[in-house]
């Protein structure tokens, strides 16, 4: 009987560290509300999102502490954090922290009322203009004495109502907010808005890892890995709640059109988010470009089976995405 306990004792004990080690570790994140990537739970915070997803697939858990923009950078390189779900990339951070491929951008373009000028590409070329921009997000230094006369609202809805109103010449919206816009309110966008089609400010988003773990190159891979394979299976979508992205599937440089769903309908899509910019002076045509549906890159929309081109009847429409900003005409 002795022998029989001790056993199971011995058992009980060869046990514990396997248990253990199937539970998800944690990374203390620490970011700024930069709403819709960065945010608090319950509010749009799709950067977030596509970070705790991708983790969770590394069996890796987050919890993202948002502070203000005045502290981030001291507690980012304080050692207090494992680091950060969206970050962008200097070489003092690169120091202390390893980054991942860039897995979003922040894109910021001009919005006016219909029949505007909105081709200007850089902040000087808008000295003396009254924009909309959101108090307390993360712009960046490039912003304070560029020339515009700064409108602080207390967000996007609230700047493009400024802007409906006359109160200002322009807003300043992150292209994902547009494409919902343009989404969710195709026929009021398009007669009272003009949207550049270029950004006057870009910032790429990356996912980064304190130095100080040993196993932080192996997280960084693994999430790079997880973030095409969500590219791929349709994930992406789904967190940032857009129905067409266009992004480089295969690695060949050129982007390709990858839709939500392997059933798109049969049009050729007229409006798709770009996850990275494109290079100056490249054009996108979506019946041209290539498209990746059921697995397989077709060359161009017009390639693409015609079994493909039906909608299915088991899924929600793919154009119809949440409306995540409840904007007043």
């Amino acid at each position: 009987m002795r022998r029989w306990l001790a056993a199971a004792q011995v058992l009980a004990l060869a046990t514990v560290p396997i248990v253990l080690s199937a539970q998800p570790r944690m990374l203390k994140l620490v970011s700024t509300a930069w709403p819709p990537f960065t945010n608090g739970e319950g509010q749009p915070r799709f950067a977030l999102d596509l970070v705790e997803n991708a983790l969770g697939r590394l069996h890796l858990s987050s919890m993202t502490t948002i502070v203000s923009p005045s502290d981030y950078e001291a507690k980012l390189l304080s050692g207090d954090f494992d680091g950060s779900a969206a970050a962008w990339r200097d070489p003092i951070r690169e120091h202390v922290l390893l980054f991942s491929r860039p897995y979003l951008e922040n894109r910021l373009v001009l919005v006016g009322r219909h029949g505007a000028d909105v081709s200007a590409t850089t902040l000087s070329a808008l000295k003396g203009r009254r924009i909309g921009i959101v108090e307390g997000y993360s712009y960046g230094a490039v912003i304070e004495g560029s020339g515009p006369v700064w409108v602080r609202t207390s967000h996007e809805e609230d700047s493009l109502s400024e802007l409906l109103q006359g109160h200002v010449d322009y807003a300043l919206i992150d292209e994902l907010v547009v494409t919902y816009l343009i989404a969710n309110h195709p026929q009021e966008a398009a007669a009272r808005l003009q949207i550049g089609a270029a950004p006057v400010l870009t910032r790429e988003l990356y996912f980064a890892v304190s130095r100080t773990r040993h196993d932080a190159e192996s997280i960084v891979n693994g999430f790079n890995t997880q973030i095409r394979n969500m590219i791929k299976d349709r994930t992406y979508h789904k967190l940032l709640h857009v129905a067409w992205i266009s992004a480089d599937i295969n690695g060949d440089g050129v982007p390709e059109l990858i839709p939500a769903s392997d059933h798109p309908g049969p049009a050729a899509p007229t409006h798709s988010y770009s996850l990275f910019s494109l290079p100056a002076g490249t054009t996108l045509d979506g019946t041209k470009e290539s498209v990746f549906v059921g697995g397989k890159v077709y060359d161009s929309w017009s390639a693409v089976p015609d079994s493909y081109k039906k909608w299915d009847p088991t899924q929600p429409d793919p154009r119809q995405v949440s409306p995540i900003f409840k904007f007043v005409w």
